[in-house]
């Protein structure tokens, strides 16, 4: 047998695509309220700030007029896409029809693009007042200290959720008819993993907590595993993840153009090649600060 057999040896290459590692979309969206919109901003809401009643001190005195307050809240659109080129060339060259995976990669993204508006929206500076000309940023008596019941900085924690929770309830949030959910990243997870009392039946109500190894909910906080949580300096100067605790009806998405995708060619271009592109148009912003609690967590 001829020592050149070697160069005769095949090679198999693969005939799938695989998308690597991601997530794959959007994870808050659902956990918003969500409404379509026109133009170049929009106002979700209009409020009415609470009244106190006066109290009658004595017979036949002048009515005190009561004004409430009128405060509106205003959603401004962002647009994103993601155009990617397929040359005929390569395709020639390829086993593989990859028009819809690129296409699908490109969707995952927007959906991302989508919690990071929403993220924003949550902490960041919001445009309020008659027109949006107002700048409402985002109160320190809505957080969670990264010390809290701790002599020193913790991650995420029972005692932390207790006093997130407290900070809704003494904003009067209707605990009993409001949907809330807390996002965490792997490592907040983890941290609550090593809570006895989230993990264990015995702290609630017989009813098994873990699902798959992973807490879902707690305290009526609905668990969301992100990992585009952001990290900032806290409360005590360090640096921490922000891990926002909010009532859905406190966080609002704006829809301009919803995620979109078209796949046709470049005729302007050498070789025709095709074009996977996909865009969408969308924005987020507080409905109410009281709605939403940002716990630190080192």
């Amino acid at each position: 047998m001829s020592v050149n057999i070697p160069n005769h040896f095949s090679q198999q290459f693969a005939t799938t695509v695989e998308l690597l590692l991601q997530q794959k979309g959007s994870r808050l969206r659902g956990a918003v309220t969500e409404r379509g919109y026109v133009g170049e901003q929009a106002s979700p809401v209009d409020q009415i700030e609470s009244i106190v009643a006066n109290k009658v001190t004595g017979r036949f005195n002048p009515m005190q007029r009561v004004d409430a307050d009128l405060p509106r809240r205003w959603v401004l659109p962002t647009s994103y896409d993601l155009p990617q080129l397929i040359d005929q060339f390569d395709k020639l060259k390829m086993l593989t029809q990859k028009e819809s995976d690129y296409v699908q990669n490109a969707v995952f993204a927007l959906g991302r693009a989508i919690d990071e508006e929403i993220l924003t929206g949550m902490f960041g500076t919001n445009k309020t007042g008659k027109s949006g000309t107002n700048n409402t940023a985002f109160p320190t008596a809505q957080e969670v200290s990264v010390i809290q019941d701790a002599a020193s900085a913790t991650n995420l924690t029972v005692a932390k959720l207790i006093e997130a929770k407290r900070v809704l309830m003494a904003a009067n949030v209707d605990m009993e008819s409001e949907q809330f959910f807390c996002g965490v990243t792997a490592t907040e997870h983890a941290s609550l993993l090593q809570e006895v009392q989230a993990v264990s039946s015995d702290f609630n109500g017989g009813e098994a907590v873990l699902k798959n190894g992973k807490i879902t909910s707690f305290m009526g906080f609905n668990f969301i595993h992100t990992e585009l949580l952001s990290a900032a300096t806290d409360d005590q100067a360090g640096t921490s993840t922000q891990c926002p605790a909010w009532a859905k009806s406190g966080v609002h998405l704006g829809v301009w153009g919803d995620i979109q995708s078209d796949i046709s060619q470049r005729k302007d271009l050498q070789g025709i090649p095709f074009q996977a592109y996909v865009f969408g148009t969308f924005g987020a912003t507080r409905i109410e600060e009281e709605k939403i609690v940002k716990i630190w967590c080192r």
